[in-house]
């Protein structure tokens, strides 16, 4: 089954064909690391791992990069508020960024560059496109000509008069063109700096992507991913100056771009207000339910936050893990007559890669998980399954859920403890003191437990 993604620069769903059969380069913008990632960043960096493994699921060979943006404007700014030093600051983030990636169950990229790692290959970068007049000194600063680049637009769909004219770039003095962008600053007071042929300075934001690329990848990739917002103009500059300094014509061969998440139906903006931290919706939500949820729509598609959609997500999540719990109890031995009941796993299967193969459709992957659900669920109605049989169709649904990067069986503590109350409950009710036994199934009530009598005994789901 081949993979089919839609690629942002042409606008079309594309047949996947790596530059190198079976394997797969990939780059995706990290976080720039002032202060923890929010909700929207979440559904990007989800995004990135939830492909990655999509990738390895159909057979590929995967390098994926994510890079930290440890010097910019934001990161400055933030560290001077705070009293850090600018190392510091990062330092902070890059652990609260693992933390928060941890809980979602986004796995470590092969390659964690940060900027500041590569300011002298930007450097080197820099004096190249000087060299080759793609690129102009300007006091202190270095400029991109975007006029030595005629595809300049192409990614984002925009005429280059039409950018200018409506004031989607910068104007300054110190441009040759308004549309002309930064890759060296100056330095300014109370700044980190580094040297460099034009002075003290740092890098501007859009030339570290290009640099890491060609360091780490070596220039030319398959993948390259990030939120919609980046397209322009980050995007559009890194493909130019990349472009410029290529042997082939091509720098990406697939722009993947994600859509943005709204709050209560409003645009995500942190200058308004209107936000969360993935750190503050951790702290109350399972991660694995708000992977899920960020799951639910697909990835080009906006996706609105509020409480009645995270309430749905939570209780569709609920349904699938009761699944899984319950195919968990069935594989205890039981000596029951059984009547014939087959689950068609590979048709299942097949069904799930087919979606996947759609541009990475995880809403209609985990459609399928629901249908699988039901149909299980109506064989352990019927107590029609073996213990072997729940054991295979037990691995199978925690094989599939975490190709998309979730666990169903991840609350072990919760597991533990109601076991614990169902053996205090049994011994309670064996030696006949029901109070202590319907105490017990009230506190499990609370806790959200609903319990059921079958012929192998009590069994316990989530509400």
């Amino acid at each position: 089954m081949k993979l089919r993604i839609y690629n942002t620069e042409t606008r079309h769903k594309e047949d996947f064909e790596p530059r190198v059969p079976g394997k797969v380069s990939m780059y995706m913008c990290g976080p720039t690391v002032y202060n923890r990632f929010h909700i929207g960043n979440a559904r990007t960096f989800v995004l990135g791992d939830t492909i990655r493994r999509i990738l390895k699921y159909f057979g590929y060979e995967v390098t994926y990069v994510q890079n930290f943006t440890d010097i910019e404007d934001k990161v400055v700014n933030r560290a001077n508020e705070l009293g850090m030093s600018m190392h510091e600051l990062a330092q902070q983030e890059i652990r609260n960024y693992f933390e928060d990636a941890d809980a979602l169950n986004i796995k470590r990229a092969d390659y964690h560059p940060r900027v500041t790692e590569h300011v002298k290959d930007i450097v080197s970068y820099i004096m190249e496109l000087i060299s080759q007049g793609f690129a102009y000194v300007s006091g202190t600063d270095v400029f991109f000509d975007v006029r030595k680049y005629p595809s300049y637009g192409q990614l984002s769909n925009q005429n280059l008069e039409d950018l200018v004219m409506g004031s989607r770039v910068e104007i300054t003095e110190h441009k040759h063109y308004p549309a002309d962008f930064v890759l060296w600053k100056g330095a300014k007071p109370n700044e980190p700096a580094w040297e460099s042929p034009w002075g003290l300075g740092r890098p501007g934001w859009h030339i570290e992507c290009s640099v890491m690329v060609r360091e780490i990848l070596g220039g030319h990739i398959d993948i390259h991913a990030g939120g919609m917002d980046l397209m322009f103009p980050h995007h559009e500059n890194e493909r130019a100056q990349s472009e410029v300094l290529s042997s082939e014509e091509s720098y990406v061969k697939y722009w993947i771009h994600g859509a943005f998440l709204n709050i209560n139906s409003e645009k995500m903006s942190k200058s308004a207000g209107v936000f969360f931290t993935a750190n503050e919706l951790l702290k109350s939500h399972d991660g694995n339910v708000l992977r899920f949820f960020l799951q639910s729509a697909h990835y080009r598609m906006p996706l609105n936050y509020d409480s009645d959609s995270l309430t749905s997500a939570e209780q569709g999540f609920a349904r699938l893990k009761n699944t899984h719990l319950a195919l968990k109890q069935a594989t205890q031995p039981s000596n029951r007559a059984l009547d014939a009941f087959s689950i068609d796993q590979p048709a299942y299967e097949a069904r799930f890669k087919e979606s996947l193969a759609d541009d990475f459709n995880t809403a209609d992957a985990w459609a399928v998980l629901f249908d699988f659900a039901r149909e299980v669920n109506t064989a352990l109605a019927n107590q029609a399954l073996s213990s072997t049989q729940a054991t295979d169709l037990l691995a199978f649904l925690e094989r599939l859920s975490e190709v998309l990067g979730v666990s169903l069986g991840q609350d072990q503590t919760l597991n533990q403890e109601v076991e614990g109350l169902l053996a205090i409950r049994q011994a309670a009710r064996e030696a006949k003191d029901y109070k202590a036994a319907d105490e017990i199934r009230t506190r499990l009530t609370e806790m959200g437990i609903v319990l059921e009598d079958t012929p192998q005994g009590i069994r316990w789901k989530r509400q």
